[in-house]
């Protein structure tokens, strides 16, 4: 028989996870994904932050929302869905996308209203579906 952990013992090992991840990024890096951190949590009041596929992982609901990774020369969005990319078609257009990644270079400043946008339209989404 396998005994779950408490709730706060899976927060503190995600918490843990994440400051481990961003510790091992280079500084600009971890500095570009704390813009999209922040740009994914004024979108989604309620989500949490934990840790999944070995990058940061936003959850809604219990529900994945997105997924953030820092690299050295950009950062990335994950997924990046067919409704995603009709919210932000026009801008889309900036940035480098690839296989349901966005990929926001560390070079400038994230796109927070971009990011945003992206956000919501996942939770749009996702409710639609009756996920979240």
């Amino acid at each position: 028989m396998t005994r779950s952990s408490p709730p706060g013992d899976d927060a503190k090992r995600a918490a843990v996870q994440v400051r481990t991840y961003l510790s091992s990024l280079p500084p600009n890096s971890r500095r570009a994904l704390r813009q999209l951190r922040e740009a994914v949590g004024a979108a989604a009041p309620g989500v949490t932050e934990g840790f999944g596929y070995g990058i940061l992982a936003f959850r809604l609901d219990g529900q994945a929302l997105v997924y953030c990774a820092g690299w050295k020369q950009h950062t990335s969005l994950y997924p990046l869905t067919a409704a995603m990319r009709r919210t932000g078609a026009a801008a889309l257009k900036d940035y480098e996308t690839s296989k349901g990644t966005i990929r926001f270079p560390i070079t400038k400043p994230v796109p927070s209203a971009l990011v945003r946008r992206l956000v919501k339209a996942r939770i749009a989404e996702l409710r639609s579906q009756g996920k979240v």
